[in-house]
């Protein structure tokens, strides 16, 4: 739990970083983190799951991600820009092909 809150807290931008209120989402999200993973086990043990247990692990799984979106989960775009060499790369083995 300790290295999941570290990992978030970096993610944030470092303890220092973080208000007392962020720290204390981390915290839960580490927790909440650490019991799906043992109910996964659970899971995989019994190589199923209960209807209750798996609507437990539904709110459980639901209350993290809204925790994460709170203190900034979101969608990153992904820089998919080639650099000017990719570029240049790209369209001179385009013109070879129109040869």
């Amino acid at each position: 739990m300790r290295d999941l809150i570290g990992l978030h807290l970096s993610d944030l931008g470092g303890d220092g970083a973080v208000s007392e209120a962020e720290r204390s989402i981390i915290r839960r999200v580490a927790t909440l983190t650490v019991e799906l993973e043992r109910m996964e086990v659970g899971f995989a043990v019994a190589g199923e799951a209960q209807p209750d247990q798996l609507e437990l692990y539904q709110r459980t799984a639901n209350s993290l991600r809204r925790l994460l979106e709170s203190v900034g989960l979101g969608r990153r775009p992904r820089d998919i820009t080639p650099s000017l060499h990719e570029y240049i790369e790209g369209r001179s083995h385009g013109n070879e092909a129109h040869r």
